[in-house]
C-alpha cells in the first residue's frame, strides 16, 4: 500500500474529480492513468461490458462539455485533438472500471478513488451546512437590526424635549 500511496499523492485524485451535469465524475483519461492502463484499454473494457456500466455509473461528454473541460484543465489539453468524446465515470463507475480491468494496481488504487469521492461528498455537505448557518445568522442579524432600530427610535422619542403645557391663568 505504501508504494501506491507514494505514486498517487493524497490530493491528486480529488483534483481530478469534476462536477459535470451536477454529478461528481472523473474523466476516463485520468482514471486510466491512476489505474496504470491506457485510456484506450479502459474504454475497450467498458465497451465489452456495457451491462456493468449503466447511465448512473458513466456517461459520454458532449462537445460543449469536452470543450469546457479542455479549456479549464491544462492536463487534459490533449483531449482537444481527440476525435472521440471522453467518458465521465461516477464513483460507482470508477469502482466498476477497476473490476473490469482486473489488474492488481486498479484494485488497489480504486480504494483511493473511492476515498477521494467520499471526502468530496463530505466537503459538500459541510459547505451546505455552513451556508445554512450563515443564512440563519443573516436572518437573526436582520431581526436584531430591526430591534436596535426600534430601541433607537424609543430613545430619540424620550430624548426629545416635550412641549411644556401652558399654565392656565388663575382668575380673569
Amino acid at each position: 500500500m505504501k508504494e501506491i500511496n507514494s505514486i498517487i499523492p493524497v490530493g491528486s485524485i480529488q483534483q481530478r474529480i469534476f462536477e459535470i451535469r451536477r454529478i461528481k465524475v472523473i474523466i476516463d483519461a485520468d482514471l486510466a492513468k491512476f489505474y496504470g492502463v491506457e485510456t484506450k484499454r479502459l474504454n475497450e473494457q467498458v465497451k465489452r461490458n456495457p451491462e456493468r456500466f449503466p447511465k448512473d455509473f458513466m456517461f459520454r461528454l458532449n462537445d460543449k462539455e469536452k470543450t469546457e473541460l479542455v479549456a479549464n484543465c491544462d492536463h487534459l489539453s490533449n483531449l482537444k485533438y481527440s476525435r472521440t468524446l471522453p467518458y465521465a465515470f461516477t464513483e460507482h463507475g470508477a469502482i466498476m472500471a477497476a473490476s473490469v480491468l482486473n489488474t492488481k494496481r486498479a484494485a488497489e488504487v480504486s480504494v483511493f478513488v473511492v476515498r477521494a469521492f467520499v471526502i468530496l461528498r463530505q466537503s459538500v455537505l459541510e459547505y451546505k451546512e455552513i451556508m445554512q448557518r450563515l443564512a440563519d445568522i443573516e436572518i437573526q442579524s436582520v431581526k436584531h437590526d430591526k430591534n436596535i432600530e426600534a430601541i433607537i427610535q424609543a430613545i430619540r422619542q424620550l430624548a426629545e424635549p416635550k412641549p411644556v403645557p401652558k399654565k392656565r391663568k388663575i382668575g380673569f
